[in-house]
């Protein structure tokens, strides 16, 4: 079930105690008042983290062998196990079962990403052809500044939603929505390797677009999401997006967010007014930005959501 946690912190060692599924022993460094606000949100396969503090301190970190994570700085200047680390462009990966140190030189915030390691293996073998489990030590990438900071907006929007509207996270197919676009854009971020094409690129396309119009045909009153269909028809994001601009003249994801605006138009207009909401039906087809699917279905369809569900006689 998904859930968030949002807490402020005047006592380090609240604070750390308070760091779920992580062994989180801090060092203070510098006079002052502490303080530290924690957001925690476990979706149902993702647990994320932002992090804010305000005095210099070293943390001794051990996470869970059974979790492969990712950390990005939000603010400020950071140490990663001996790495100065002052962009917001560099993803690491932590390494499993052994302990490390992070350093804050001064007032910082910064994000984290676990998913299980045995899903972070299927996941990365689907999507990019090779296996992003955590390695046997640290490792920082810098994918392109588009990249990197789509999965920091994707964060930040999460955490904004557990500070704002932690009901949205609760419901089971916005946060799946959610949790999708997050493994997506953490997929793309570590994979940096460029997938060469073999020869029979053509036929190989034509033969994932067959997969690919069977599983929607499989999954006709439901929403697909990338990860999930790069599992089920076993093409990576970048095979299946040319192969897709090729067969469908636009990407697997423009395709699937029309088709999900679809089933919510067809949804609101079988609603009656006085036994649903927009919010209901747009949640249950895993959207969780509200205000920019009702832009773009007016673009699409010439009317809101709510004009739609009103015209319902």
């Amino acid at each position: 079930m998904p859930s968030s946690s949002v807490r402020s912190f005047t006592d380090p060692d609240e604070y750390a105690e308070a760091v779920q599924r992580t062994r989180y022993e801090l060092t203070v460094r510098e006079r002052g008042q502490f303080s530290a606000h924690l957001v925690q949100v476990a979706l149902p396969h993702l647990f994320l983290r932002h992090f804010s503090e305000q005095l210099q301190r070293i943390a001794q970190i051990e996470s869970s062998g059974e979790l492969t994570s990712i950390g990005f700085l939000t603010h400020g200047a950071i140490i990663t196990s001996g790495t100065p680390v002052s962009s917001t462009n560099i993803i690491a990966r932590t390494p499993r079962n052994q302990s490390h140190h992070l350093a804050l030189l001064g007032p910082a915030s910064y994000g984290t990403m676990a998913l299980p390691s045995e899903q972070m293996n299927v996941l990365s073998e689907a999507m990019v052809g090779r296996d992003l489990t955590a390695p046997d030590e640290f490792i920082h990438v810098a994918p392109p500044p588009s990249v990197a900071s789509r999965l920091l907006r994707l964060h930040a929007a999460t955490m904004a939603l557990a500070e704002d509207a932690p009901h949205v996270l609760a419901h089971p197919e916005a946060a799946h929505g959610l949790e999708q676009a997050l493994i997506e854009a953490l997929m793309d971020s570590l994979a940096l390797d460029e997938v060469q094409e073999d020869r029979a690129a053509k036929r190989r396309h034509a033969a994932i677009m067959r997969r690919f119009h069977r599983s929607v045909e499989k999954h006709l009153d439901e929403p697909l999401y990338i990860p999930e269909l790069c599992r089920e028809i076993g093409a990576s994001v970048r095979t299946l997006s040319i192969s897709c601009q090729e067969h469908l003249g636009m990407g697997p994801k423009h395709y699937l967010l029309l088709r999900r605006m679809h089933m919510v138009r067809r949804a609101l207009r079988q609603s009656a007014p006085a036994d649903t909401t927009v919010t209901e039906v747009a949640t249950r087809y895993g959207f969780w930005q509200l205000g920019r699917l009702s832009v773009e279905y007016k673009a699409l369809f010439g009317e809101s959501p709510s004009d739609t569900l009103a015209r319902v006689e």
